[in-house]
């Protein structure tokens, strides 16, 4: 249970290049959500009113943390391998940005 974006955000590391995140993790975001929804609106089909999930809602408060999920693997990274592979100009930019939101 909970917020996957943590899971998102580890396996797009894990798969994509510098250039390949930069290219091509909206996209994949973008599939993750659509195929999300699917997945809840077909749950939805089978279960009570009562127990319906706002998906718009789901997706608008589960986009946000996918930068700091991103942030939080990067500082795992300079404290683990500072010359790691993955520490990218990619990986600064989300970083420098959920910092700059946190400020």
């Amino acid at each position: 249970g909970g917020c996957g974006m943590k899971d998102v955000a580890y396996f797009l590391s894990s798969c994509l290049t510098d250039a390949g995140c930069e290219s091509a993790a909206p996209r994949h975001l973008d599939t993750y959500f659509r195929l999300l929804r699917r997945a809840v609106q077909e749950r939805d089909d089978v279960i009570s009113v009562t127990d319906v999930i706002d998906v718009d809602a789901l997706e608008a408060e589960w986009r946000a943390p996918y930068s700091v999920a991103w942030a939080d693997f990067v500082r795992f990274l300079a404290g683990w391998a500072p010359d790691h592979w993955k520490m990218s100009a990619y990986s600064s930019r989300l970083t420098r940005a959920v910092l700059d939101d946190l400020r």
